[in-house]
């Protein structure tokens, strides 16, 4: 019985990614110009959004790693990611609030316009690394009318609604991963699998009368 490893890394086609990233970069530069001393005099907020952000889509990137070994660890990776991220979206609720301001209606305009950005489908060449990087800055272009307003409401608005979408898709990439584990099962599986069948291809070899070894085929 052949071992199949999963495919692996594939995450840079991933639009759960690109958000992610896209939310991650926005968050930085959100810290920086918007939590000033007077706010956040200890840092104690910027530390835990750009470490949530990052989280996100760093266990994105790991779990993709994992996926050829462990789908077990790939879910659990995926869903650390989508718990980062569920953290740091009630961030940008609490600042919303302290702001006496509420999220923009999902049916407003400026919601639909963001959460209807679509992203385009990525096209690599054999330069995987630097044409994903172009690719992520250029769907991140596609946001800039909120991300770079010098109002942070609208900024903390945008990206409520960006954190909903990558969270959404993590979620469904859990439900597949669960249903390709239930269906195929993990490597360790895989690896009793191809034991047993080697141990009962032994069991079926005669042995040598005289020297009790395996014989020769």
């Amino acid at each position: 019985m052949p071992l199949h490893l999963s495919p692996a890394g594939g995450y840079r086609r991933l639009d759960s990614w690109a958000l992610a990233t896209i939310a991650q970069l926005a968050t930085y530069r959100f810290c920086r110009r918007f939590l000033t001393r007077e706010l956040d005099p200890t840092g104690r907020q910027y530390d835990q959004m750009t470490q949530a952000a990052r989280s996100g889509k760093v266990n994105i990137v790991e779990g993709s790693a994992r996926a050829a070994t462990s789908k077990e660890t790939e879910m659990k990776l995926t869903d650390v990611a989508r718990a980062s991220l569920a953290e740091l979206h009630s961030d940008y609720e609490d600042w919303l609030l302290r702001h006496g301001q509420v999220p923009w209606r999902k049916d407003s305009a400026e919601a639909q316009a963001v959460y209807n950005t679509r992203l385009d489908k990525p096209e690599y060449g054999d330069d995987y690394v630097h044409d994903s990087c172009v690719h992520l800055l250029e769907q991140q272009k596609k946001f800039a009318r909120w991300l770079d307003s010098d109002d942070s409401i609208v900024v903390a608005n945008a990206l409520l609604l960006i954190l909903s979408r990558v969270i959404n898709m993590l979620i469904r990439q859990l439900e597949a991963q669960g249903n390709t584990f239930a269906e195929t099962g993990g490597f360790r599986e895989q690896l009793a699998a191809v034991r047993t069948e080697v141990q009962a291809a032994k069991e079926d070899v005669p042995l040598c009368p005289e020297c009790g070894k395996e014989e020769e085929p």
